[in-house]
């Protein structure tokens, strides 16, 4: 017969090594309300038992069952984690698979018009407007005249600006306003002011000024810039650095 200190509990088999490891460690297993204590320590509650014939080593494996399942159930979630995130990337590759299809698709050609429904037109190179408005720029300087200066493309366009030492601050605004008004007429703007005589609201235009000092670039075609200067004490002296400056630019260049 089995002594009752090796009885595990009655329907369950010995543990492998039949309690020796126990026996070495210095557990006891005993039957009944199950006493067991490492040698020379205090002893566990045995309310933690229940059921005569259990002992610590059943109490022990139970523990174990309960931790498999509880690392069984977080193996389970991290899985479906997994699993959402495989599939999430899944169809976003799709999605993306899908797009590059679209835009891979080769472009509907635009009509194109043909013959005479176009036509071109000729500007000045920013080199050419450069260097009509340093030539205006030294020809005030030469005289001792503060300004500023300003060319602008057959569309009214700013091209160029320089802003003289000294020049007045109203000098700059009225420098492109003299520069847009003789490329819109193509004429100096001291011809176009005796026109307000028979036209006086031509003075309303938006971004005109009808004072002397702006003349006009022409090219075969018709104009192709105008130049603009202020800042001398009158409009005489403004208009005749602007000529300085497109003349330095004649011949076509």
């Amino acid at each position: 017969m089995t002594p009752a200190s090796t009885v595990l509990r009655a329907g369950t088999s010995r543990c492998a090594d039949g309690c020796a490891g126990w026996a070495a460690r210095g557990w006891k297993h005993s039957a009944g309300s199950a006493e067991s204590a490492r040698t020379g320590r205090a002893g566990h509650d045995p309310a933690r038992f229940s059921g005569e014939g259990e002992t610590r080593h059943d109490w022990g494996v139970v523990q174990m069952q309960r931790k498999a399942k509880k690392f069984s159930a977080r193996a389970k979630a991290v899985t479906s984690v997994a699993v959402l995130a495989a599939v999430g990337a899944g169809v976003t590759g799709a999605v993306s698979a899908s797009a590059d299809t679209l835009t891979a698709d080769p472009a509907v050609a635009s009509p194109t018009v043909k013959g005479k429904a176009t036509t071109t037109s000729t500007h000045l190179t920013v080199d050419a407007a450069t260097d009509a408005a340093e030539a205006a720029l030294k020809a005030a300087q030469k005289e001792g005249q503060r300004v500023s200066v300003a060319v602008v493309d057959r569309n009214g366009n700013t091209i160029v600006t320089l802003r003289g030492d000294g020049a007045g601050p109203q000098a700059y605004e009225s420098a492109i306003k003299k520069a847009y008004t003789a490329v819109s007429w193509n004429a100096p703007t001291s011809q176009l002011v005796k026109r307000l005589e028979s036209a006086p609201t031509l003075k309303d235009i938006p971004g005109t000024l009808f004072l002397a000092g702006g003349a006009p670039v022409a090219h075969s075609q018709g104009p192709v810039a105008g130049i603009g200067v202020a800042g001398a004490p009158s409009g005489d002296l403004d208009e005749k650095f602007a000529r300085a400056g497109a003349a330095a630019i004649s011949g076509g260049r």
